[in-house]
């Protein structure tokens, strides 16, 4: 009887709960669509996740001043101009000024050319004068009496920085592709997207639960829903599924042993190199990770003996 009774309950409150789940979720469509479109305005939508969680630091590292995040938040974007401008010398391979009317051309494009000196030249000015105008600030400290940030804020804020802005986490998935460490079988790409909105969201949703304890309600609800809510939902919409897409290919092979890395000759069939992290395939041949996805992209077959890699 009791179960019974259980039942009606459970029916009962599934067809009270349907129309209320249709409800919001046709009030919450209209907002979802802005969110969206707000997530697509990438750098307008990084910028202000970097104002809200510097903003977030004020308030519980350095409550006492109110414009340190501003004077953080300038101070980081000029250094990334710089660091993205040097890189932009150091990687830049056509040093003419002249701009030609095709490919294999002799013939110079006066307007494209004129053009093209005058962008170069405006790019190398403005780098002198924020260099000089940096080492003007820093050196004769003018205007800073109100900016006295601690070690400790300094290296929060920097870090957070460093692992949403473009350029520096351009520079760093290029180290860690360079690492090559075998754990994320050359999908460095689409961890490391992952990893940084990962720890940008928890490091934000950190700082703002001591503003509830603060009282500042407002604050703290503004910051949880514009840095951990949407950016998990960007993560969520964008790299993370990128990556389960991809890890969903290679789960279905379990990771060799060493002692099958041993008895199978520890080199890759595809790339022949050495594999230290492995993937086994069902008719017991081994490849990376990342060589056996890609094999798998234009055929279902194994790549030695063409056996037809199926799962049921």
């Amino acid at each position: 009887m009791s179960f019974i009774l259980f039942d009606m309950f459970i029916e009962r409150c599934t067809d009270f709960a349907q129309p209320v789940v249709t409800f919001l979720s046709r009030v919450y469509t209209p907002v979802d669509m802005v969110e969206r479109a707000y997530m697509r305005m990438t750098n307008i939508f990084t910028l202000v996740n970097q104002l809200v969680f510097f903003v977030l630091c004020d308030r519980v590292l350095v409550p006492n001043q109110r414009v340190t995040a501003l004077y953080s938040l300038m101070f980081y974007n000029v250094i990334a101009y710089c660091v993205s401008y040097i890189r932009e010398l150091i990687e830049k391979e056509d040093w003419s000024p002249w701009v030609r009317m095709a490919e294999h051309s002799n013939i110079k494009h006066l307007a494209m050319s004129a053009t093209k000196i005058v962008l170069e030249w405006t790019k190398a000015v403005t780098f002198i004068i924020t260099v000089v105008f940096m080492l003007l600030v820093f050196g004769l400290e003018q205007g800073l009496e109100h900016y006295k940030p601690t070690l400790v804020y300094n290296f929060i804020t920097g870090l957070y920085y460093i692992v949403t802005e473009k350029v520096f986490v351009e520079l760093l998935l290029s180290f860690i592709i360079f690492l090559q460490l075998p754990i994320l079988e050359n999908l460095e790409s689409l961890w490391v997207p992952v990893l940084f909105r990962s720890y940008t969201a928890i490091i934000s949703f950190l700082f703002a639960i001591p503003l509830v304890f603060y009282g500042q309600y407002r604050s703290a609800c503004i910051a949880i829903y514009l840095n951990v809510f949407l950016r998990y939902k960007e993560m969520k919409l964008n790299s993370l599924h990128n990556l389960s897409m991809e890890r969903a290919v290679l789960t279905q092979y379990r990771y060799a042993t060493s002692q099958e890395l041993s008895e199978f000759d520890d080199v890759c069939a595809v790339c022949l190199s050495p594999m230290r992290l492995a993937r086994i395939t069902p008719c017991h041949h081994i490849f990376h990770g990342e060589c056996l996805r890609q094999c798998l992209k234009a055929s279902d077959h194994c790549p030695i003996c063409k056996r037809e890699l199926k799962f049921d």
